[in-house]
This record gives C-alpha cells, sequence and structure tokens, in this order.
C-alpha cells in the first residue's frame, strides 16, 4: 500500500501510520522519537511526511 506516513498525538502518546488506514506502525513516548522513525520509515517508501501537532493540525511536511 502506498500512503504518506503520518505522525499524530492521541491519547498521551505519539505514533505513525500511513494516511489514510488505522494501521498505527509504532507509538512513542516523545514527539521527537515518532518523527525520527516517521521520517525513516517515510525515506524507506519514498512518500511525504506529515507531522501534526497535538491538536490535529499540520504542522510539518517533508518529503
Amino acid at each position: 500500500m502506498k500512503g504518506d506516513v503520518e505522525t499524530y498525538h492521541e491519547n498521551g502518546q505519539w505514533h505513525n501510520k500511513i494516511e489514510g488506514t488505522t494501521e498505527m506502525l509504532g507509538s512513542h513516548d516523545t514527539k521527537a522519537a515518532a518523527v525520527e522513525k516517521g521520517r525513516e520509515l517515510a525515506r524507506e517508501r519514498e512518500v511525504e511526511h506529515f507531522i501534526r501537532n497535538m491538536d490535529g493540525t499540520i504542522g510539518e511536511r517533508n518529503s
């Protein structure tokens, strides 16, 4: 499945998933850890990486 990687906050933790799915690719205690892993996943998959703020808005986007 080809989809962008999304880093977001939910239930007190930071998560990564493929955008448009509910499949979680990992959970992290800190935003920094989730962002690092999300970037790695996006590079491997050759897709965009969207980093959401705690309120759900897109805070950063990386190619």
